[in-house]
């Protein structure tokens, strides 16, 4: 597939990432209607989120990989599965997506006349008195680098060559899930940069003034699992003459 089609379908399921996941955290997390409780909480929100990699990945990945995610195409490639050329145009189209989900989710949530995106937060990240459970600077950075890291861990193995066939999406899905379901109360989850600025350009302020973390973190936990899954499960290249040794035993 060549990269324009690669960058056209990173776009577009980055903008659905935005647009499902950040957009259930803004219009029905807290929504109460004429039935008292019918919001979807943050347990719905972290199923949102999910979801909206589970179908991207299956409708995009066989075309660019479905990334999503600046953190993961750094991470595939330190692991050897994604090639260095490919990951800025990668970073600039998933931003790009990130961005024009999060300004079509404000046109959606301002038609709401009670709505006021700085004081809403707009589904931005954040630490300290950002964060939903105001957990401090380093309980964050921690929180991202480990739940990427892990995030990483199971898309390479979910995608290894090994792995049942056709189920890698399941699994992605939902390690997003959990990941979201552990981490919204400590930062409302990033674990993707792209992610983040979206909404952060948007909220502007602090949100802007504290999103450098939600770049740092998730690559660098993406740089780990790139370099030990490897360890754990062997090379491309081992794989292969693993494979050799015993068709010829």
């Amino acid at each position: 597939m060549n990269l324009s089609k690669r960058l056209a379908a990173e776009l577009f399921g980055t903008f659905w990432l935005v647009l499902g996941g950040c957009g259930s955290a803004v219009l029905a997390a807290n929504f109460a209607g004429p039935v008292h409780g019918l919001g979807i909480g943050f347990v719905g929100v972290s199923l949102a989120f999910g979801l909206t990699v589970l179908t991207m990945a299956y409708a995009i990945g066989h075309i660019s990989g479905c990334h999503l995610n600046p953190a993961v195409s750094v991470g595939l490639t330190v692991a050897g599965r994604f090639p260095a050329r490919d990951v800025i145009p990668y970073v600039v189209a998933q931003v790009l997506g990130a961005v024009l989900g999060a300004y079509v989710l404000s046109v959606i949530a301002s038609g709401n006349p009670d709505f006021h995106l700085v004081a809403n937060g707009f589904a931005s990240n954040g630490y300290g008195e950002r964060s939903p459970g105001h957990y401090a600077l380093t309980a964050a950075f921690v929180c991202e680098t480990v739940m990427t890291a892990f995030f990483l861990f199971v898309i390479l193995g979910a995608t290894d060559k090994r792995a049942p066939a056709g189920f890698a999406p399941i699994a992605i899905g939902l390690c997003l899930t959990l990941i979201h379901l552990i981490s919204i109360p400590v930062t409302n989850t990033s674990v993707n940069p792209a992610r983040s600025t979206g909404p952060a350009l948007f909220v502007g302020g602090a949100a802007v003034d504290q999103l450098w973390l939600f770049w740092i973190a998730p690559i660098f936990g993406a740089v780990i699992a790139g370099i030990v899954y490897p360890m754990v499960a062997g090379s491309a290249q081992q794989v292969v003459e693993s494979e050799r040794v015993r068709v010829t035993a």
